[in-house]
């Protein structure tokens, strides 16, 4: 029996960029809305437990984001509509568009746990279904009418749904916001502006509670290549065929420039992370865990000292090198051609019960079995080795399906580490300042991700591939026009590009994910595209007015995360 573990959770805070950065409208509020739920919860329960290491991955394009919404809170000037209606003085003289998607809107949630448990909150959901109508499937069919309804209702939803989205230790930590939870109806104005400010209170102070945990050295800080890109994709397109050997592939040969454009993603996070943060990252989460024997390489020589992915991919890379091992994910690896590079894999299994199964569970039942399953890997290791346990997963999407956003669960699981003997948290950057354990040589890397193993959710579907063969036509229209532009035209049309190259948009595209999604980031994905032909002074070609994907109505999950293994 080993004498004790090492154990790295690594949380990975990532929203796409949802901005049109032609108009400066953010398009989606999943940014500041995960920032006053999930982020500031996070940063609490570190704050809570200061005797608990982690790892925390901020993107840096949502890092960037926040700042964005910072920004407009100082100016009191808001380009997020939701922002806007709980700024807004008058809720009694909204169009009949403005009442529908103020409505759809605000009842956007897990209802189980951040509607139903809220009465004032779920009568007013009550009432707009009472006016919709709603097909077999349960989504609305066509827009309701609303026109009936006050100001006051618009008001208190506005309100409600914005309290919906804080997170449990903010409503500890702010009177306001249980005070008025408590009131429940009937908001006034001046409560609207009230509660706009401490929104702009709450974000203002996030990124700086980060940056004060990471040089504590509670924490560590790293970051992804800039917009989260599918590096392995942008290299080569037939990495995918290394996991599925028969998947179909973009009509496009290759992403034209694919290996500068690479390069460019890591310097940029590098920089901007040094910037935000104080220092450099130590390492980076690849976007979705995906690597390749390209892209590690690259890493590598770009100073990246340590990477992960999913147990899946470490395993297909052991037996592509002939290695037998039984517990592979447990230990640091060396792959060839990246001397300089570390990789650790995450153990797919106990990620998973965390992100799909403990919140079905009570709070300290779950955290006890957890701690259960660590001390079980420690017990069966060797005497002379010291596992190291990677638990790495969504830092954001996973909590709403817990009661009270997690908060129960963190509080058993924290606890219970904290005074724990024989397991230790650390961070990856001090497990290779320790040198110990020494990483075991890998030969051959399988690409593939954290999900299935594989680059099935960016690639190989026929919606997907549609999506990288537009994606290939604007970055070779790119390449022919970026030479006749000015130097402040072409750092904006880089810019847009990058947002362009985005692993997320070919994440949704496919028929198993909801439809509504599906068309969100569908038409937030051409517009895109169409605003980089733009701004490359090019019309947009034609098929950027059609729809890539349509998505599934009868879809049962929401489509923002995925297990490590399909079920």
């Amino acid at each position: 029996m080993s004498e004790k573990l090492d154990l790295v959770f690594l949380w990975h805070m990532h929203q796409p960029d949802y901005r049109d950065h032609t108009s400066g409208e953010f398009i989606l509020p999943w940014v500041y809305l995960h920032a006053l739920k999930d982020y500031t919860d996070m940063a609490a329960h570190f704050e809570r437990h200061p005797q608990i290491r982690a790892v925390v991955n901020f993107v840096p394009v949502l890092a960037e984001q926040i700042e964005d919404y910072v920004a407009q809170f100082d100016k009191g000037t808001f380009r997020d509509p939701l922002l806007r209606m709980l700024a807004a003085a008058d809720l009694d003289h909204l169009g009949a568009e403005e009442r529908v998607a103020l409505a759809q809107a605000c009842f956007r949630s897990n209802h189980q746990t951040m509607l139903t448990p809220f009465a004032p909150y779920k009568r007013l959901h009550e009432v707009y279904r009472s006016l919709a109508t709603v097909a077999e499937t349960g989504s609305e069919a066509d827009a309701p009418d609303l026109s009936y309804l006050s100001g006051s209702y618009f008001s208190d939803l506005v309100v409600w749904y914005h309290l919906a989205w804080t997170g449990e230790t903010e409503r500890r930590r702010w009177p306001l916001l249980t005070d008025l939870m408590k009131k429940g109806v009937a908001f006034t104005l001046d409560e609207r502006q009230s509660l706009l400010a401490l929104l702009g209170t709450i974000l203002r102070n996030l990124l700086p509670r980060y940056r004060t945990l990471a040089e504590s050295g509670q924490i560590e800080l790293c970051c992804t290549p800039q917009t989260h890109p599918l590096s392995p994709l942008l290299l080569d397109f037939s990495s995918a065929r290394e996991s599925v050997p028969d998947a179909p592939l973009p009509a496009s040969p290759a992403y034209p420039g694919g290996a500068e454009r690479v390069d460019a993603h890591i310097r940029a996070a590098q920089a901007s992370h040094e910037m935000r943060f104080g220092s450099a990252p130590a390492g980076m989460w690849p976007a979705e865990g995906a690597v390749s024997q390209a892209f590690v390489e690259r890493m590598g020589a770009l100073g990246c000292g340590w990477a992960a992915s999913g147990e899946a991919v470490l395993r297909a890379s052991l037996t592509r090198s002939g290695i037998e091992d039984a517990t592979p994910a447990y230990r640091p690896w060396q792959p060839a051609g990246a001397p300089g590079l570390t990789m650790f894999f995450r153990d797919d299994r106990l990620s998973d019960l965390i992100g799909f199964e403990y919140s079905k569970w009570h709070g300290e039942t779950a955290a006890r079995h957890l701690v259960g399953e660590l001390e079980g890997i420690q017990a069966r290791a060797p005497a002379d080795e010291t596992p190291v346990v990677c638990i790495i997963l969504d830092g954001e999407n996973a909590w709403e399906h817990y009661p009270y956003n997690g908060y129960y669960f963190f509080e058993e699981l924290y606890s219970r580490l904290h005074p724990h003997e024989r397991i230790r948290g650390t961070t990856l950057r001090d497990l290779l300042r320790e040198g110990v354990p020494s990483a075991k040589p890998l030969p051959k890397l399988s690409a593939g991700s954290w999900v299935y193993g594989t680059m099935s959710t960016w690639i190989g579907d026929p919606d997907k591939n549609r999506a990288w063969d537009l994606l290939c036509a604007a970055k070779t229209a790119y390449d022919g026009a970026l030479p006749g532009l000015a130097e402040s035209e072409r750092n904006t049309a880089q810019t847009q590009l990058a947002v362009c190259e985005s692993s997320d948009w070919f994440w949704w595209f496919g028929d198993y994910n909801p439809s509504a999604a599906v068309a969100s980031f569908d038409r937030l994905y051409r517009r895109n595209l169409s605003n980089l032909y733009e701004l490359l002074k090019l019309p947009p070609p034609p098929e950027l007015q059609q729809p890539i994907s349509s998505g599934n109505r009868h879809a049962t999950h929401d489509g923002t995360m995925r297990r490590a293994q399909e079920t």
